[in-house]
């Protein structure tokens, strides 16, 4: 297959941004070049610009413009949520309550934590990567001072009860974060209805721009700063503002809402298509994640006898891009620990391949991948010596 016929399947790694978000960010490379914490002319159209996209996100996630704090990540937004929380509040407690299978940007924050006199209880989840508010509320300690349960899973796309869990830290006067980086832009996000006090996203999971992010803080919320050097962020975060993303991931936000149940339905109408179409094709393939509570355009399999590695290797050579898991974790030859927390064996688990598909991708092309992967898996199956026919 040609370049230009590449078929891209890897939305929940990252998306192509959409040509009119990348307009609307051109003048500030241009015409909007000051510095946004400078006093003069330039300087206040940049700042004006940058309060202009902040109080857009505002409205869209019904927080206040000063709940919004731009930062370079979703991965710096989780690691400021978890450390400067634990570090703010250690004189009240040092227990953390968080799950199995969160992002690298929670699990790895944790694990610094606990090297630092923190502990943390990882609870475990379900075969669909659930867990119950009622499992939340028997791991709540006395010194419990943060839970943090993603909204949704950015493997395995399972969508966890975050308004339910929410209520039950706020009935036992506990801070509460969610990683909602796979979730915002694909499902209806709320922070008024959700009732968190700090929430997680990324510009580029939505056809935004990379290096662009967002902390939600909820008012009242004692955090301490990420960054020092200067007083952007209203002090907590240093560092000359991202203008360009900041208007980028604004305008992406206000796309991706805009027709989020259209884009929900068109996209859900391929996942399960998809999904039927494997099962039908394919022996051996274990579906992972949730069949129902799960992200509109995220399929996740597991195939005995395969191994991911070589299955994406030769994908690629055919001209589909998809992904074994986490783009953050690709570089390692470890099985997912997402797929391990919902009872796989690290074998199967190692012959996984998620699907996510985007508002960019037809259901012809996506599709079309079947007989292709039919075609893959029976060879490497072939050269398996445990398979059978």
């Amino acid at each position: 297959m040609s370049k230009d016929n590449r078929i891209y399947l890897d939305n929940a790694a990252t998306t192509k941004i959409s040509p009119e978000v990348l307009s609307e960010m051109l003048p500030a490379f241009g015409l909007l070049f000051g510095n946004a914490s400078s006093m003069y002319e330039e300087g206040r159209k940049s700042k004006a610009a940058l309060e202009e996209a902040r109080r857009n996100i505002a409205d869209i996630l019904e927080a206040k413009p000063e709940e919004i704090f731009f930062t370079g990540s979703g991965t710096e937004a989780d690691n400021w949520a978890v450390k400067g929380i634990a570090f703010r509040h250690q004189n009240k407690g040092k227990h953390i309550v968080t799950t199995q299978i969160e992002h690298p940007a929670v699990l790895e924050s944790c694990a610094y934590l606990e090297k630092e006199g923190f502990e943390i209880t990882y609870l475990p989840v379900d075969k669909e990567g659930l867990i119950t508010p009622e499992e939340v509320f028997s791991a709540i300690r006395p010194d419990t001072i943060l839970v943090s349960v993603m909204m949704a899973n950015n493997e395995i796309g399972t969508i966890l009860p975050i308004k339910e869990i929410a209520e039950v830290c706020k009935g036992k006067r506990i801070l509460f974060h969610t990683d909602a980086v796979q979730a915002v832009g694909s499902v209806p996000v709320s922070v008024k209805d959700l009732g968190v006090d700090l929430l997680s996203l990324s510009a580029h999971k939505f056809h935004g721009p990379k290096g662009i992010g967002v902390l939600y803080i909820k008012t009242g919320t004692a955090i301490s700063p990420f960054m020092n050097g200067g007083r952007q962020e209203r002090g907590k975060r240093a560092g000359t503002e991202n203008l360009s993303g900041a208007i980028g991931l604004s305008a992406a936000l206000s796309l991706a809402v805009k027709d989020i149940e259209e884009n929900a339905l068109f996209l859900q109408d391929i996942r399960d298509t998809l999904i039927d179409e494997i099962e039908k094709s394919i022996p051996l393939c274990t579906l992972n994640g949730a069949r129902e509570k799960r992200l509109p355009g995220n399929v996740n399999f597991s195939f005995s006898f395969v191994e991911g590695e070589s299955l994406l290797l030769l994908l690629d050579r055919d001209g589909y891009a998809c992904s074994s898991g986490s783009a953050c974790t690709s570089g390692s030859l470890e099985p997912s620990h997402v797929l391990l927390s919902i009872g796989l064996s690290r074998e199967l688990a190692q012959g996984s391949l998620r699907i996510s598909i985007g508002k960019y991708n037809t259901k012809e092309e996506v599709l079309s991948l079947v007989p292709i992967l039919q075609k893959r898996i029976e060879r490497l199956r072939q050269m398996m010596p445990k398979y059978v026919d």
